[in-house]
């Protein structure tokens, strides 16, 4: 028996640095959209839901094809610890696997998505969408990934991966269980830092709108 799998797009009402950042517009559309769009063309998926507090945007996902499921308000707000809120949304959902994926990773391709559905998981619990950082970083005065007296060029740094959600790919049971959408031992999908930007705030949404239609 095949294991079903479907894609959950989380959204709430309240953004406060760029103010209705899901639903403003954005490359003659908007994120929530694009999104819905894009994962409703992958033919892996058993469904794309919509989770919200929001009855716009869950009008918009209803119009477009998804699924939706309304979001206690409790689970909607910036004080509700994160942990809580992913238990919450694998807990509504009705399948084995989760794809997470936020409308705020704009960038990150439709076949970059099928390689990680298609990724076997072997030994680890959950995929997850990663990129390389390549700085000099540096932790209560002192540097954590190089020796400032032997200063390396940059590309030999060592690996040094940030989570970056723009997919996440954990069974439901798992999600619940650790209140996450990383597992114990995840599975850290290389994408490019392009891939991966999440806009945080306004220049990073003018930035990935430009990214975006400049493709």
């Amino acid at each position: 028996m095949s294991q079903k799998i479907k894609a959950l797009i989380p959204v709430r009402s309240g953004s406060v640095r760029v103010l209705n950042k899901n639903v403003r517009p954005f490359a003659e559309s908007s994120l929530l959209e694009l999104k819905v769009k894009q994962l409703l063309e992958i033919p892996s998926l058993d469904g794309v839901v919509v989770n919200s507090n929001s009855d716009e945007m869950l009008d918009i996902a209803r119009g477009l094809g998804a699924e939706t499921i309304k979001r206690e308000e409790k689970y909607a707000t910036s004080e509700v610890p994160m942990n809580d809120v992913y238990k919450n949304l694998a807990e509504n959902m009705d399948c084995d696997f989760i794809l997470y994926a936020n409308c705020t990773n704009p960038l990150i391709s439709t076949k970059t998505i099928e390689d990680m559905i298609k990724t076997d998981f072997g030994e680890h619990d959950s995929i997850n969408s990663a990129h390389l950082i390549k700085e000099n970083l540096w932790k209560d005065g002192k540097a954590i990934n190089y020796d400032p007296s032997h200063h390396p060029r940059s590309q030999d740094l060592p690996d040094i991966f940030a989570l970056n959600f723009a997919a996440s790919l954990i069974s439901r049971q798992n999600m619940i269980a650790y209140k996450n959408v990383v597992g114990e031992k995840p599975l850290l999908y290389g994408i490019s830092e392009e891939e991966g930007l999440d806009i945080d705030n306004l220049i990073d949404f003018r930035i990935s709108e430009f990214l975006f239609t400049s493709r």
